[in-house]
C-alpha cells in the first residue's frame, strides 16, 4: 500500500511543534506493516543540504508565480518529496511569519501550491508512484480533496486516491480572504458551506474536513472535545455532522531519539535498573537555570510555547504555592511576551528557586526531561501533547490538566491508582490556578514519599508510549480506505 503524507513541517529537519514530531515517527513505524509512505514537505532554507542530495522528479514551469520542481530524497530514515519553489519558500525566519511575528502575506499560495502539488501526485502519480491514500495534516494541506474533488467536477471518470484529513489543532483554521480562490485555481462552484467556503471566507482546515472521505485528530479525548462549542472553534456542526468519519488516534513519540538508556544529549543516560545517574542531570539543570539544591522537594520543569493555552498564566498565579514547597521550576520556552516578561520577572523574584531560559533548545529539552522530577502542563486545551509523552518515558512525572490527549496519556495518582501501582503522573480538574496549586500540593507530597515516588517513576517509564498501536490503527485505516485485503 502507498500513502503520501503532506506536511508543512517534519523532525528532525524543520519544527516548530509536536505536528513535525508526528510526521518524522509515523512513516518509519507504517513501513513495518508494508506501507511505502511518502513525505510531501517544502523545501524550506534548513533542507538546503538534503535537497542538494536528491533527485528532480517533476518540474513545474509556473507554480503561482514562479517555477518549481519535486526532489525526491532519503534521509533520516524517511522517504521524502520535497517542493522546491524559492519564490515560496526560500525565505528566513519562521516557516509561518515574518520578522514581525506576522503570517507571511502569501501563505495562502505557499500552501495551496503545496495541496496543489499534492492533488497532482495523487491523480498522476510520480516516477512510477502513486498514493492509494493521501493523508493531509492541518490546514497547510487542507485544500488536497479540494482539488482532486474540482478534478472529478471538471473530468468524467476521474479516479482520485483517497483523503485523510488529519486535525493537529483546530485552533489554526487556515482562513483567507475570497478573492484568493481564484487565484489559486479554484472554482466558485466549491465555494459553499459543505466544501471551501467558512463564513464567506476560504477555509483550508474546513476544506479538508468537508471534503476528505475520513478525519482523525490525535487524541481520543480531543476526538470528543471537537463536537462541543468550547474546543470546536466553530467547526463543531460540520464535526458533528461528519461524527461517524472522524476517529482520535492517539499520538505516541520516537521511541530511539527519546529514550533515556541512549541520548546522547544528556549528561548521564540511565534506565528503570540506574535512577540514581539522573541525580546528574538534575545537577546540569541546577547549574544551567541557576537553581539551589533541594533535594526534600521536586524540580518542576516547563518546556513550551508560552500561551494562554498552554495555562502557563495559571502556573504564575500559582508559583507561590511552588516556592512556598521548596519547590524549583525551571522553564524553557518562548511565546507570548507578556508571559516571557512574567517569568523572567519570576526568576529575579525567586532566585535560586525560579530558572529561566527564553527561547528553544532540543538538547536542553532532553536534559530537562531527564533529570527533573515533573513535568507541568497545565494546558487549558491539548489535542495531545507529546511533552508528557516524553516525560513518561523520561520518568518525569507529568502534572497536568484534565484534557485531550493529556487525559488519555497520564495515570492520576488517587488512591486506587497507587494501590495498583498504576499512576504515572497527577491530573488536576478543572482548569484554574487553585486547582493547578493543589496538583503542586499533591506532586510534593508524593515526592515526600521517595518510595511512593519511584514506584510512579517505574510505572511511567514502563509505560507504553510508542507509536506501535496507533500505528496499526492508521494502518487499518488507510487498508479500509484503499480497499486492501
Amino acid at each position: 500500500m502507498d500513502v503520501l503524507f503532506v506536511a508543512s513541517e517534519c523532525a528532525p529537519f524543520v519544527k516548530t511543534g509536536g505536528l513535525a514530531d508526528v510526521i518524522g515517527a509515523v512513516p518509519k513505524v507504517l513501513e513495518n506493516h508494508g506501507v511505502d509512505v511518502r513525505v510531501l514537505l517544502p523545501a524550506y532554507p534548513a533542507l538546503a543540504k538534503v535537497l542538494a542530495s536528491g533527485d528532480v522528479v517533476e518540474e513545474y514551469p509556473d507554480l503561482f508565480g514562479g517555477p518549481a520542481r519535486i526532489v525526491s530524497v532519503h534521509a533520516e530514515g524517511l522517504n521524502m518529496l520535497l517542493l522546491d519553489a524559492p519564490h515560496l519558500y526560500d525565505r528566513p525566519g519562521s516557516i509561518y511569519l515574518n520578522a514581525k511575528g506576522i503570517d507571511w502575506p502569501d501563505n495562502h499560495f505557499r500552501f495551496g501550491a503545496l495541496s496543489f502539488v499534492a492533488s497532482r501526485i495523487g491523480l498522476n502519480g510520480i516516477k512510477g508512484w502513486k498514493p492509494d491514500v493521501i493523508n493531509a495534516h492541518d490546514w497547510q494541506a487542507g485544500l488536497i480533496p479540494a482539488y482532486l474533488k474540482q478534478e472529478q467536477m471538471e473530468g468524467v471518470g476521474v479516479t482520485v486516491p483517497r483523503c485523510v484529513m488529519t486535525i493537529h489543532n483546530i485552533a489554526f483554521q487556515g482562513l483567507f480572504d475570497r478573492s484568493v480562490c481564484s487565484d489559486l485555481g479554484l472554482s466558485d462552484e466549491l465555494f459553499h458551506s459543505e466544501a471551501i467556503e467558512y463564513y464567506g471566507k476560504l477555509g483550508f482546515l474546513k476544506a479538508g474536513i468537508a471534503l476528505s472521505d475520513k478525519i482523525t485528530t490525535v487524541s481520543p479525548t480531543y476526538a470528543y472535545e471537537l463536537l462541543t462549542p468550547e474546543f470546536g472553534m466553530g467547526l463543531e456542526g460540520l464535526l458533528q455532522a461528519r461524527q461517524q468519519d472522524l476517529c482520535g488516534i492517539l499520538n505516541g513519540i520516537d521511541l530511539e531519539v527519546w529514550n533515556p538508556q541512549t541520548d546522547a544529549d544528556l549528561v548521564a543516560p540511565y534506565s528503570t535498573r540506574s535512577l540514581k545517574r539522573r541525580l546528574k542531570n538534575r545537577e546540569a539543570i541546577e547549574r544551567r537555570f541557576g537553581l539551589t539544591s533541594n533535594p526534600t522537594a521536586p524540580l518542576f520543569c516547563v518546556v513550551s510555547r508560552l500561551t494562554s493555552q498552554k495555562g502557563l498564566d495559571l502556573l504564575l498565579e500559582a508559583l507561590p504555592v511552588l516556592i512556598g514547597r521548596g519547590a524549583r521550576l525551571a522553564l524553557l520556552g518562548s511565546g507570548d511576551k507578556d508571559l516571557e516578561a512574567g517569568f523572567t520577572k519570576a526568576a529575579k523574584d525567586y532566585a535560586g528557586s525560579v530558572g529561566v531560559i527564553i527561547g528553544y533548545d532540543e538538547k536542553l529539552s532532553h536534559v530537562l526531561q531527564g533529570g527533573s522530577d515533573a513535568i507541568l502542563v497545565p494546558s487549558r486545551f491539548e489535542p495531545c501533547g507529546l511533552t508528557q509523552l516524553y516525560g513518561v518515558r523520561y520518568g518525569t512525572l507529568p502534572v497536568v490538566a484534565k484534557t485531550g490527549g493529556l487525559a488519555d496519556t497520564v495515570v492520576d495518582a488517587n488512591a486506587a491508582n497507587l494501590k495498583s501501582k498504576r499512576a504515572t503522573g497527577v491530573v488536576f480538574s478543572p482548569i484554574n490556578a487553585d486547582q493547578l496549586a493543589d496538583a503542586i500540593h499533591r506532586t510534593c507530597d508524593l515526592f515526600a514519599d521517595q518510595a511512593v515516588w519511584k514506584q510512579m517513576v517505574l510505572a511511567a517509564m514502563k509505560y507504553p508510549v510508542g507509536w506501535d498501536r496507533s500505528a496499526s490503527v492508521y494502518y487499518d485505516l488507510y487498508k479500509e480506505l484503499a480497499d486492501f485485503e
